[in-house]
């Protein structure tokens, strides 16, 4: 009799927690963000939750500050596009449910390093003690500027939490109009019948070879350094460029780059140097094969 009292208490403390622990994680996920659209220039818990999971994935490496701008806005850019959603800088609830899926969001710990107003970060697979250390200065989450890894130098400065604005640019320091002007003929002569997407990511080959310590360290020596574009050498690169190579390359300055930090790219159709094809392949976009 006593044996069944105990087999029997025991499958009823099991049952207990089989059902709890369902009810839990259900919570955590309802927990996740609210049900608003989050959008450039909102600041809050849903953009701080936003930014520390893009962090988190190693999108974004500004401040967790509560603050959409446009460092954020980039970062999520990038995010849809290598996630196969929409790529408007929305976080609707298809992003939302995505970011929840692919990160992790210690709330926690998060709120607690801005309260303390200590610099830390939110990189996953990173021991949380290895991410804070004191700040050098009082007040506020103070982080790092620009954007994050390969595919997302964001340009533009974000307010702090408190003040509830934003200061931003659309076309950040380093950038003149000439340079702009070029790489709009360069991306207009290059790439002006390939989707959007894909003069975006010929906008970002150019700024990832003035970054790069192999190539010149300016728009125009990149552009003009012989044998690199075929606009050049054919002429093209003096037809008048479109708004849309415009806006192309003010969207790769600003920290878009679908071509995942490609230094090359090529035409499989039209390349004739043997050599092109030993570059190591990064991915397709149009007509264009873009390679480390």
């Amino acid at each position: 009799m006593k044996k069944t009292f105990m087999v029997s208490k025991v499958f009823i403390i099991l049952a207990l927690i089989a059902a709890i622990t369902p009810i839990s994680e259900m919570d955590h996920s309802a927990n996740a963000f609210s049900q608003q659209v989050i959008q450039h220039g909102a600041v809050g818990n849903d953009v701080i939750e936003l930014q520390s999971r893009l962090q988190y994935l190693g999108f974004y490496n500004g401040k967790i500050d509560g603050v959409f701008g446009w460092g954020t806005y980039w970062a999520l850019r990038n995010f849809q596009y290598e996630f196969g959603l929409d790529i408007d800088g929305l976080a609707g609830q298809k992003t939302k449910d995505k970011l929840v899926q692919a990160s992790d969001y210690n709330e926690g710990f998060v709120k607690e390093q801005i309260n303390k107003g200590n610099k830390f970060s939110h990189y996953g697979g990173t021991d949380l003690n290895k991410q804070k250390q004191p700040s050098s200065s009082g007040g506020g989450a103070a982080g790092q500027g620009g954007g994050t890894g390969t595919a997302n130098q964001n340009g533009g400065s974000q307010g702090s939490a408190g003040q509830g604005t934003v200061s931003a640019t659309n076309v950040p320091n380093g950038f003149s109009d000439n340079d702009i002007q070029i790489m709009a003929n360069a991306v207009y002569g290059e790439a002006r019948g390939e989707p959007y997407i894909g003069q975006v990511a010929v906008a970002a080959v150019i700024i990832n070879r003035v970054g790069s310590a192999s190539f010149p360290d300016t728009v125009s020596g990149v552009i003009f350094e012989p044998r690199a574009f075929t606009a050049v050498a054919d002429g093209q690169i003096w037809l008048t460029p479109n708004e849309t190579a415009r806006q192309a390359v003010l969207d790769a300055i600003n920290g878009w780059d679908p071509s995942g930090s490609a230094l090359y790219y090529f035409n499989p159709d039209t390349a004739t140097s043997p050599w092109i094809w030993t570059r190591p392949q990064i991915k397709k976009i149009g007509q264009h094969i873009f390679c480390k």
